[in-house]
């Protein structure tokens, strides 16, 4: 036995509030100030934390009305604990808890598909930007979200588990704080803070992919884009940017943004990593392969991760980039 397994016998009982409706928020608000470069704490977002201040005032307030009859030094719970705090507010708390947890979550796996959507409309190269942790964190939090629940429901329907039967939970918790604190210490977010994405005024700068859309874009406009890849070739460049493929174009960002967009069909990101494709290939037709690796060749037509030049080249090729050098003999 443990202190745990008689906490319901003392008053600690009244100290025990859970955290649950705090990490949530605190969760969403540090993956929006990783994923946001306009972030900033607002006076607004404190009302993240209202339902756990109240908890907190509530759990004060019914101490202070047990503390205050007769007999509650030699009782283990005072009459508010037991008849309303455990009978009535732990099982709406706990429903609260789990319906407040699943919005949370939904808000913040929403914010982050939608970074991962606002890179690829800004950056040619997003590896080192994709904060492939964050995605990797929110999979291991809902595990961990419907492992919990599942034990609430036995806990609660089947049988009563004590502390030992309940540690898994405490045990994979720590490990995910500790993988959270390590990647978010060591992640550079200097750049992340430079980004501006707010260049369109009807968010046509980061859509999805549509390849239905009626927008007529002039052949000039498509044209001028074609000739400025083909001659510049500016996707030479592994850091080239929206911003800096538009002025060489002379164009805004929200204007080169939608002409990729609606007149190639295409994000950014695929848009000059399919130039860079066509590059590799014509420098394999032209034997380069044999003075350098294929990775080298990559390296040259301005990919500079091996991972994301695979994972491209698949993407736009159905096919690995072995596979396709043995097509060419």
């Amino acid at each position: 036995m443990s202190w745990y397994d008689t906490f319901r016998n003392t008053k600690i009982n009244y100290a025990l509030i859970t955290l649950t409706i705090v990490i949530a928020p605190l969760i969403y608000l540090y993956i929006r100030s990783i994923t946001m470069s306009s972030f900033m704490f607002r006076k607004k977002d404190w009302l993240h934390f209202l339902p756990a201040l109240i908890v907190v005032f509530y759990r004060i307030a019914i101490f202070s009305y047990d503390a205050l009859q007769p007999g509650f030094s030699e009782t283990q719970n005072g009459y508010l604990k037991i008849h309303f705090d455990e009978a009535y507010f732990l099982p709406i708390y706990s429903i609260f808890s789990y319906i407040q947890n699943t919005l949370y979550l939904a808000f913040t796996v929403q914010l982050y598909f939608n970074y991962r959507k606002k890179i690829n409309e800004y950056f040619s190269n997003t590896f080192k930007l994709e904060l492939n942790w964050i995605r990797n964190f929110l999979l291991l939090y809902i595990l961990l979200f419907l492992y919990d629940l599942i034990e609430t429901i036995i806990g609660t329907i089947f049988i009563d588990l004590n502390y030992r039967q309940q540690w898994w939970m405490v045990f994979f918790t720590g490990l995910i704080i500790i993988y959270v604190g390590i990647k978010g210490f060591f992640t550079d977010t200097t750049k992340l803070k430079k980004l501006d994405f707010s260049f369109s005024p009807n968010r046509s700068a980061i859509p999805e992919r549509d390849t239905t859309s009626k927008k007529e874009i002039p052949q000039e406009a498509l044209q001028k884009i074609k000739t400025l890849m083909e001659q510049e070739k500016p996707y030479l460049n592994p850091e080239l940017n929206l911003s800096d493929l538009a002025k060489q174009a002379k164009m805004t960002r929200a204007q080169l943004s939608e002409i990729i967009n609606s007149g190639f069909k295409q994000n950014f990101n695929d848009f000059v990593n399919s130039y860079r494709i066509e590059a590799f290939k014509n420098m394999l037709h032209e034997d380069k392969h044999k003075q350098l690796s294929i990775l080298g060749i990559a390296y040259e037509c301005g990919f500079n991760s091996k991972a994301t030049f695979n994972r491209v080249f698949k993407k736009l090729t159905s096919s690995s980039p072995s596979e396709f050098l043995k097509t060419i003999g």
